[in-house]
């Protein structure tokens, strides 16, 4: 076993080393929420976030190499480097959020690839040093100590990355607003820095401006936050950053509009939706007794007042949300209401209650989380909790007298896997395609059976017989493809159609961006050795085993924004203790290797079963427990691949970029690719093949080693 005792010298480096970890993970968690609110993100822009990270992560260790070629490393130059990271991380915040309306058409969304080059070209600077550091961190304690062993580096920097994520995920997240926790993470390295500058000496004039001035951009970070939030068009009245995600209400003249992360939720004129999201399908009904809202839109509960409920069950995932939405006037109580702050398909799986109507009020299925509300699954489960002829209504983007192909086979997807639970299915093309689903028939007359309940409703009054005209639902029905495949729970067939229409809506293709990526990676893989690809491999089968419990944590409770922190932390910390078992064990080589290959294809193979068996019935402790024991035998491998390489630095430099640019490659195809395109458990099958492919290489090669 090779010695890791530290000398007394080193400490200040591998205490910069710990600090360069806690500010790296915090600023990537807060990146990922970032720029969730900025791009009305999905899990799609999660993975390029993680990829980019990781891709540019790798590039910059590869030039660790390289720099010291020219110059050695010395403690001097890292804590400069050190100080450059703490300055830089304020300066990202600013850049990602001012630069979007520069770029970009403010409030239009945006397609694939100007995200994708937006992301990379924002995180440039900072993740390419962040790659940077670590390796030339080893180098510089080698500087004094030449056969310091590069393990013990890499322990020292999973420490600090655990640290960043459990204070990230236990305090910050809940506690402090993004450019506060910026500070927060940042002021240990920051001290670090300003240490190692002065190579000892307390007041070298140079280090102390230096220290000062990367304090005061950290200090201005957290003054001039709120007035990067303001748009040019309204009045930022309320600016929140819950645990559930970020909540903004802005005034423009008389008008209020919520945003949650960035998409536009509720507004207090909006009475057309709000009528069409109650009176379609509450008409069909003799007596309102109780109603279930999963999530709601502006003055909606005035409408079903109009009915005089009973009950009125009002599921709002975010208590934060709820609140802002009663205070600024976009809800109000009325009588029986009762305001249940859960995720509304796990509040369906677990209470007693049974409904008149089921009225869902949610986005597009952009993202998982929304997904979920749109599968087999979910309508079964909504068929049980309606009482006998009760009715579930929902809604899809709008229907003009034309439908995309993408939006098309999005409709005609969600009426086969409704269909299967529900004798009567209607599509009305009124603001937005609503579905009407009962077991009992369903008239479209919906002005004449207002009338006769005595309901009033003035924009149903005024536009519904112009607006949603026999002929008009007669053709959107017409329009509608027969045997389309189900929508499930692990077979996201929406996700993937509306992927195509991200593209399809910017008139692009993902073709170009895969065959690059092919090629870029044939390359690189072509110049390995065999010992970094089975680092490759590895890395790619973390991080595409932690976009694998992100995606699940999504479809099965919904809640992914606050519990990112968390995945990540896990994922982080089993690496430690992996990477010390390696280490032990590194006289024995390629042993090691195959059993940690063989040990991560049977826990993939053991979680494919778990899904298989009862996905949405598992507890959140048995994704995390799976994401530690995948990080723990990754963690196993690098510093045996590093002691099989060599251990010198250009074996160390090596092998960290292996290690992030296949987990980078991992992230991207596991969340854009396999998920999406072959479904969940096809996904964890193609992982574990890649590791068969590495035990392969490995058992074959009869090293001495």
């Amino acid at each position: 076993m090779t010695s890791v005792r530290p000398d007394r010298d080193n400490k200040p480096i591998l205490y910069a080393v710990v600090a360069t970890g806690i500010s790296s993970v915090v600023t990537q968690l807060l990146l990922i929420r970032e720029f969730l609110a900025l791009f009305h993100g999905n899990e799609f822009v999660i993975a390029l976030i993680l990829s980019s990270w990781l891709l540019l992560g790798g590039v910059g260790a590869r030039l660790a190499r390289r720099a010291t070629d020219r110059q050695p490393a010395g403690a001097r130059q890292l804590g400069w480097l050190s100080l450059l990271l703490a300055g830089f991380t304020p300066i990202l915040f600013f850049a990602v959020r001012g630069l979007r309306d520069v770029f970009f058409i403010h409030g239009t969304s945006v397609g694939f690839y100007p995200t994708l080059a937006y992301t990379v070209g924002t995180m440039a600077p900072y993740c390419l040093l962040v790659g940077f550091l670590l390796p030339y961190s080893l180098f510089a304690l080698r500087a004094g100590s030449p056969r310091y062993p590069g393990a013990f580096v890499y322990m020292t920097d999973n420490l600090g990355d655990v640290a960043g994520g459990a204070l990230f995920s236990f305090a910050l997240v809940s506690l402090v607003s993004p450019l506060q926790a910026v500070l927060i993470a940042n002021l240990p390295l920051l001290a670090l820095g300003w240490y190692l500058a002065c190579s000892g000496r307390r007041f070298r004039p140079a280090s102390v401006l230096a220290a000062l001035g990367v304090l005061a951009l950290l200090v201005a970070g957290v003054l001039g936050e709120r007035r990067t939030l303001t748009a040019r068009e309204a009045e930022l009245v309320h600016y929140q950053e819950s645990r559930h995600g970020r909540i903004t209400v802005f005034k423009s003249r008389e008008q209020y509009t919520l945003f949650s992360n960035g998409a536009p939720l509720l507004s207090t004129q909006n009475q057309s939706a709000a009528e069409e999201a109650v009176h379609f399908p509450l008409s069909q009904l003799d007596k309102v007794e109780n109603v279930l809202l999963v999530s709601a839109v502006g003055g909606m509960l005035a409408e079903v007042e109009k009915y005089r409920p009973v009950r009125v069950d009002y599921v709002e995932l975010d208590p934060e949300m709820s609140a802002v939405q009663f205070s600024y006037g976009l809800l109000r109580k009325i009588p029986g209401l009762e305001i249940i702050n859960e995720d509304g398909r796990r509040w369906l799986s677990r209470t007693g209650r049974t409904y008149d109507a089921i009225l869902v009020n949610l986005q597009e299925p952009e993202t998982f989380q929304t997904n979920r509300f749109f599968t087999d699954r979910f309508f079964a489960l909504a068929k049980r909790r309606l009482s006998p002829g009760g009715i579930l209504s929902f809604g899809m983007e709008g229907f003009d007298s034309y439908l995309a192909e993408p939006q098309r086979r999005k409709l005609s997807i969600l009426k086969a896997t409704v269909a299967g639970h529900f004798k009567h299915v209607l599509l009305l093309p009124g603001r937005s395609t609503v579905f009407l689903c009962s077991d009992r028939p369903i008239d479209p007359d919906i002005p004449a059976r207002l009338r006769a309940q005595g309901v009033v409703a003035d924009y149903i009054s005024g536009y519904y017989e112009g607006d949603v005209t026999p002929e008009r639902i007669g053709r959107l029905n017409d329009l509608l493809l027969e045997g389309q495949p189900v929508n499930r729970d692990e077979s996201p067939r929406l996700m993937r159609v509306m992927f195509s229409q991200w593209f399809a809506k910017f008139a692009t293709s993902p073709a170009w961006f895969a065959a690059v990526l092919c090629v870029l990676a044939g390359l690189y893989l072509s110049r390995l050795r065999r010992e970094e690809f089975v680092l490759f491999a590895t890395g790619a089968t973390a991080m595409g085993s932690e976009v694998l419990v992100i995606f699940a944590f999504q479809i099965y409770f919904g809640y992914i924004y606050v519990e990112i922190g968390l995945i990540v932390t896990v994922f982080l910390a089993g690496l430690l203790p992996g990477a010390w078992l390696g280490n032990s064990l590194g006289s024995r080589g390629r042993w090691v290797l195959i059993a940690t290959d063989l040990l991560l294809i049977l826990l993939l193979a053991a979680f494919v079963l778990a899904l298989h068996l009862g996905g949405d019935r598992l507890p959140e402790a048995f994704f995390l427990a799976f994401g530690f024991a995948v990080s723990f035998a990754c963690g196993c491998q690098f510093p045996v691949v590093l002691q099989l390489g060599g251990g010198g630095n250009p074996a160390a430099a090596r092998a960290f970029s292996a290690d992030l640019i296949g987990a980078a490659c991992g992230t991207l195809a596991t969340s854009v690719v396999l998920i999406p395109w072959l479904g969940l458990f096809s996904a964890i099958l193609c992982l574990a093949g890649l590791k068969v492919a590495s035990l392969v290489l490995v058992a074959t090669h009869h090293d001495a080693h």
